[in-house]
């Protein structure tokens, strides 16, 4: 029985499991971007983002500690001197999982994950979206109000600069 057991199996034995998310994570550090089952992508985000952590503090005790869970030293020079600056002003959250549908084969639902600061198509549609908090509406009711009075605001000035030079012309 799994009793209180909260962490995915993934249907393998400990070393079998400890195996797979080691190759994964490597794979995640090295290739940025990585396509696997959805199952596999949540238990490798659980895995990861601890050791990301530890990485942005780059002393010989915390590339220790990485190389513990990591164990290959081209995966650990590349997340100290790649993946570390990038992330060094985030306070978590380092990995995105996006769902990209269903194995053909099994039916496995799969999902790409991915290191979030090195994506730049996402970053350049996050820059230009509008700056916002991810809030509810107020309960007064009066935000809905002053949206639509700064949009008034915003389009009376240039329609009525497009009406004065047409009458200046005629």
């Amino acid at each position: 029985m799994r009793h209180g057991k909260k962490f995915n199996h993934l249907g393998r034995k400990k070393a079998h499991r400890d195996a797979l998310l080691l190759n994964l994570s490597n794979s995640l550090i090295t290739y940025k971007r990585i396509s696997t089952t959805l199952a596999k992508a949540k238990a490798l985000r659980v895995f990861v983002e601890p050791i990301l952590t530890r990485s942005k503090d780059n002393t010989t005790h915390s590339r220790r500690m990485v190389f513990a869970d990591l164990q290959n030293k081209d995966v650990i020079k590349e997340l100290f001197d790649v993946v570390a600056p990038k992330i060094a002003d985030r306070p978590g959250g380092y990995c995105r999982i996006i769902k990209t549908g269903f194995r053909k084969g099994d039916g496995a639902e799969t999902a790409m994950i991915e290191l979030v600061d090195f994506n730049d198509v996402m970053k350049a549609k996050v820059g230009t979206a509008k700056a916002g908090t991810r809030r509810g509406r107020r309960k007064g009711g009066s935000g809905g109000s002053t949206v639509a009075a700064a949009a008034a605001a915003v389009t009376a000035p240039v329609i009525a600069e497009e009406v004065n030079p047409t009458h200046e012309e005629e």
